[in-house]
C-alpha cells in the first residue's frame, strides 16, 4: 500500500524524540475482509520490515491455521509503526552489559502513527478489525473497553481515529474483534484455553461473512 508521504514524514517527525527503532507499513491483501492490528514490530520485525515474523508472529501463524486463514488473505498491520525499545542490562559480555528490549509504546507514540492507520482501516475497509492486545484495542475503541471483559465478543462501533488534536470518532461503524496478543501466551501460558475459546468465537464469526 502506497502512503501519502506526507503522512510518513509526519510521523517520522513527531518520533524523533523517541527510543525506537526500524520502520514497518504493514502489509497483505489489499482486498482483504479482515485486517489485523498489532501493538507495535519487535526485535525482528524492524530488522526486517516485515510484521509479525518474530516469536509473536510463529504464535499468529498458529492461530491462523486454527482458523483456516491464510497469512496472504488478511492485511496485517499496528498501532505504532517502529519498535519502541529500553535498555535493559545484561550478563553477555560481548554486549557491553545492556541490550535493548520491547516495550509498550506510550500515548505520544501512539498518537505519531494515529494517521497511517486512520489511512489503512480507511482503505483497506474490512468487514473486520481484530485487535491483538489491549494496546490496539485502546486504540481502536478507547479506554472503555478492557481486553479481559470483551475477550471473543465482537464489539460493533466506530474506531478512533486522530483529528486536529484529538481523537474522534469515525461516521462508519466497524466489528472489531479483541484477542490476546500472540506474544501474551508466552508470559501467562494459563491464558492458552481462553486464546483458542476466543479463536473458536471468531471461527464462527468468520464463516458467517465467508
Amino acid at each position: 500500500m502506497q502512503l501519502p508521504e506526507d503522512i510518513i514524514n509526519a510521523a517520522h517527525k513527531k518520533m524523533e524524540d523517541y527510543d525506537v527503532e526500524g520502520f514497518v507499513l504493514g502489509g497483505g491483501n489489499l482486498n482483504a475482509d479482515i485486517m489485523i492490528v498489532g501493538e507495535a514490530p519487535g526485535e525482528q520485525e524492524a530488522i526486517k520490515g516485515v510484521p509479525f515474523i518474530g516469536r509473536a508472529g510463529d504464535e499468529l501463524n498458529k492461530q491462523f491455521e486454527y482458523l483456516g486463514i491464510d497469512r496472504e488473505d488478511v492485511y496485517i498491520t499496528s498501532t505504532v509503526r517502529s519498535r519502541p525499545y529500553k535498555w535493559v542490562k545484561t550478563n553477555k559480555k560481548d554486549s557491553g552489559g545492556k541490550r535493548k528490549a520491547n516495550r509498550k509504546p506510550n500515548q505520544k507514540e501512539i498518537w505519531a502513527h494515529a494517521p497511517i492507520l486512520d489511512y489503512q482501516i480507511k482503505k483497506i475497509a474490512p468487514q473486520l478489525i481484530i485487535a491483538l492486545g489491549g494496546v490496539a484495542l485502546e486504540r481502536l475503541l478507547g479506554k472503555g473497553y478492557k481486553i479481559t471483559e470483551v475477550l471473543g465478543e465482537v464489539v460493533e462501533s466506530p474506531v478512533l481515529r486522530a483529528g486536529e488534536d484529538r481523537y474522534e470518532w469515525t461516521e462508519k461503524e466497524y466489528a472489531v474483534f479483541p484477542l490476546y496478543h500472540p506474544a501474551a501466551v508466552f508470559y501467562n501460558p494459563r491464558i492458552k484455553e481462553d486464546i483458542y475459546q476466543s479463536l473458536d468465537d471468531l471461527k464462527e464469526y468468520i464463516s458467517s461473512f465467508h
